[in-house]
């Protein structure tokens, strides 16, 4: 498995996880873009849509059986989703199960698709599914380092952290409540894994640039473009290695 590894195959992977609404898509394309301007070819890759295992199935089955409204909310247009967050013990047994599916399909996805660019930036991660998981289970912790064996580890693997509150406004799909624990549970898998790279809640300008100088400082590729200076202690950074 260790050929599907980015750094062997000379690109660098880059993911961001995190709340519902906590800024991901806007991270994303200005990485993107100062990586345009630095001269570095790009692929952006959305976990849901490329990796997932039998993803229709998987969101047809939760709308039948939990009625989760379709679409995407928006402000203005709140759209009430159950799935993750309806919790029974049978379902997380399921999400075990499944999560494990997703996690080989990862690794062939990242072979395949490491080749085709210098950087490879995924739209959520394995990590947003682990988060979902009872994380103070010892069988579960055994369980998330040995998808953490399998699955490819980013060059840079982003945790965006958000107010609860505020992401809901923007992105407005699951209650306060559960975005509440959601955010406890991303914090407790950084600490249990010491891989992500976590940037606080920011102005925004100042999260845009903490995201840029995180990927610089942490891949050692060579910016050709104009590095905007942020100070160390505007981020908190988990190692990356």
């Amino acid at each position: 498995m260790e050929s599907a590894n980015c750094k062997r195959q000379k690109t660098v992977m880059v993911s961001f996880s995190g709340l519902d609404g906590a800024g991901k898509s806007t991270q994303i394309a200005n990485l993107q873009a100062a990586l345009a301007a630095a001269g570095k070819r790009t692929r952006l890759l959305a976990f849901w849509d490329d990796v997932v295992v039998g993803c229709r199935y998987r969101e047809g089955f939760v709308h039948k059986a939990y009625k989760s409204e379709k679409g995407i909310g928006a402000p203005g247009k709140p759209v009430e989703r159950r799935d993750k967050n309806v919790r029974r013990w049978y379902l997380t047994l399921i999400r075990h199960a499944l999560y494990f599916a997703d996690a080989v399909s990862l690794f062939f996805v990242v072979a395949n698709s490491a080749r085709e660019c210098e950087v490879l930036i995924m739209d959520r991660y394995i990590y947003d599914e682990l988060a979902n998981l009872p994380l103070r289970n010892p069988l579960t912790r055994i369980y998330i380092r040995v998808i953490e064996a399998i699955v490819p580890r980013p060059t840079v693997a982003y945790l965006l952290d958000a107010d609860p509150e505020e992401a809901r406004a923007r992105k407005p799909e699951y209650p306060v409540e559960f975005m509440r624990k959601s955010r406890i549970a991303y914090k407790q898998l950084a600490l249990l894994l010491r891989t992500l790279t976590v940037i606080p809640p920011l102005p925004l300008n100042d999260a845009l640039r903490a995201v840029e100088r995180a990927f610089w400082l942490n891949t050692g590729l060579r910016n050709n473009a104009t590095l905007r200076a942020v100070s160390h202690d505007d981020l908190s950074i988990a190692p990356a290695a």
